[in-house]
């Protein structure tokens, strides 16, 4: 045996001696990186840990609450919600509260549970984890378990109605949907486990993106908001023309509620783009492309070119569908949005709704110049379209949706109370998929078949299993955010509003939702309101 070990010990050293060497001569020859011509095979382990970083900092080296897109405890939060529908933690919060920000007013008499305005009738069976056992080394020990639960939706009266003037209003018991996410951005599992989450959850909502409607979105039996972006995939002919046959037909389909016009998107303030390798056979005869082919959408719609035209086109749009139609932008200045407000006042046309896109909202594919500087984050968008809708005294005629990273019942209520109907929670809803951020979502290499149309990478999500999360995470949310509603002293989420917020600045000063309106509205220092 000792002769044995040491031939073999011998083979596997002359092995890397052979591989050493040819990896040293291959380095001292090659001409792009200067670091492996002057230090051959240490500077492979230079590269082979700069490739690894982004996982090494996620997993080791960042704390708790540096992560982004999204930090380590906001994933947990996520994932808890929507494993084990449960939202509780223990000893205390880590939020920093030497840091500015924006909190919620609780009342000294908050509403009692049966005081709320929530729909107490309708039940679902879920089936969620129990968490058995958890030790420091082997698997974690779960179950799971069946539980039914309420599903926390509006009341009938409390109900919010978008184009209550349609001929087929689209009526909302549940104020929080997903946003637009377009098959090909992600692939059919994951379709088609949102659209059978969110359907078993109720009275929500499937925002398709622009990639148009496939049979994945509609295998769960839920709402559909149709987006329709420049490249007018789903609604186009065969030389890429805007079809109103393919909109009418696309309106008869008794999920699809309501139509929404992309004029920008948050993380990519131009048309949408979408990899050759995502381009299926399948995708592009939906989108009617050449498959396996990149597709680049124009920056804008050709068929109309400022707000009159938009309105026109708009019109039209309801007119032969008999459905809602709205709009999605991103607001750049205050300027911009009293410009929307005075178009609707004047014209008497416009959106039955505005879907407001913060900036720091997600994308499966954007430029970074685009994601990090275009645009305004929701909080300072979503103020400036509320109170211009308000000055030019049109509010009342639309309903207005918020996104951009609302992926918690606190963060929602801010947004409700800063002028928003409904919020659209999109990377989230990823989460309760599989997504773990490994930031491939432009690849097609998305190691948890979430973000890719690879058959090979979606083996790895199981429907039947994921489906159920996205069930658990909405219901849990929409509990919360009654939690949030009787704290303050409301019976009701749609009653959020500009009272019900306050901010406290880093001298530990406060500010009422109102002042820093007038801030907004009135350029100055926040420190300089008396």
């Amino acid at each position: 045996m000792t002769i044995v070990g040491f031939v073999v010990c011998t083979i596997v050293i002359l092995i890397l001696l052979v591989i050493g060497f040819k990896l040293l001569s291959v380095d001292k020859r090659q001409k792009q990186h200067p670091i492996l011509r002057n230090y051959p095979l240490i500077g492979r382990v230079r590269y082979f840990l700069e490739n690894i970083g982004p996982e090494l900092r996620q997993y080791l080296f960042n704390n708790n609450r540096e992560g982004k897109p999204f930090s380590r405890n906001e994933y947990q939060h996520i994932v808890k919600k929507a494993k084990y529908k449960r939202d509780v933690i223990g000893y205390g919060s880590q939020r920093d509260f030497d840091e500015p920000g924006f909190y919620i007013r609780n009342s000294l008499f908050p509403k009692l549970t049966e005081e709320l305005k929530m729909d107490r009738k309708t039940k679902v069976t879920t089936n969620r984890y129990l968490l058995v056992n958890e030790p420091l080394f082997g698997q974690r020990e779960e179950r799971l378990d069946k539980d039914e639960s309420g599903v926390y939706l509006l009341e009938d009266e409390e109900a919010i109605v978008i184009g209550e003037q349609t001929r087929h209003p689209f009526k909302v018991k549940g104020q929080i949907g997903m946003s637009a996410m377009s098959y090909g951005s992600l692939g059919e599992r994951a379709i088609t486990a949102l659209s059978e989450g969110l359907g078993i959850a109720k009275g929500t909502w499937m925002n398709t993106g622009e990639g148009g409607i496939s049979d994945y979105h509609l295998k769960g039996g839920v709402d559909i908001i149709m987006q329709i972006g420049p490249g007018l995939f789903g609604v186009r002919d065969e030389g890429g023309n805007f079809s109103w046959d393919a909109l009418l037909e696309k309106s008869k389909i008794p999920e699809v509620k309501a139509f929404e016009i992309k004029l920008a998107q948050g993380a990519k303030t131009r048309g949408g783009h979408i990899d050759a390798e995502k381009v299926t056979e399948e995708i592009a005869k939906i989108r009617m492309v050449e498959p396996y082919k990149s597709i680049d959408s124009p920056n804008r719609f050709r068929e109309f070119s400022d707000l009159p035209s938009l309105f026109e086109f708009l019109e039209k749009v309801r007119e032969h569908t008999g459905k809602p139609v709205g709009m999605k932008v991103v607001i750049g200045s205050s300027h911009e949005a009293d410009e929307l407000a005075k178009a609707i006042k004047e014209t008497g046309m416009g959106p039955d709704f505005i879907t407001v896109d913060g900036g720091e909202g997600g994308t499966g594919a954007s430029y970074q110049e685009l994601a990090d500087s275009v645009g305004l984050p929701i909080r300072s968008a979503l103020p400036l379209v509320d109170h211009s809708l308000r000055k030019y005294g049109v509010r009342d005629k639309l309903k207005i949706i918020a996104s951009g990273k609302l992926f918690s019942p606190d963060r929602i209520a801010i947004a409700l109370a800063m002028g928003a109907d409904l919020v659209n929670v999109a990377r989230a809803f990823m989460i309760t998929v599989g997504c773990i951020q490994a930031l491939q979502c432009q690849s097609n290499s998305c190691p948890v078949g979430v973000a890719t149309t690879d058959p090979d990478l979606q083996k790895g999500l199981v429907i039947e299993e994921k489906k159920w999360r996205t069930a658990n995470y909405l219901i849990t949310m929409r509990k919360g955010l009654f939690r949030l509603s009787a704290a303050a002293g409301i019976d009701s989420p749609t009653k959020f509003s500009t009272e019900h917020i306050v901010y406290r600045d880093e001298k530990g000063r406060t500010w009422s939702l109102e002042d820093i309106y007038q801030s907004m509205v009135k350029p100055k220092s926040i420190h300089d309101i008396s």
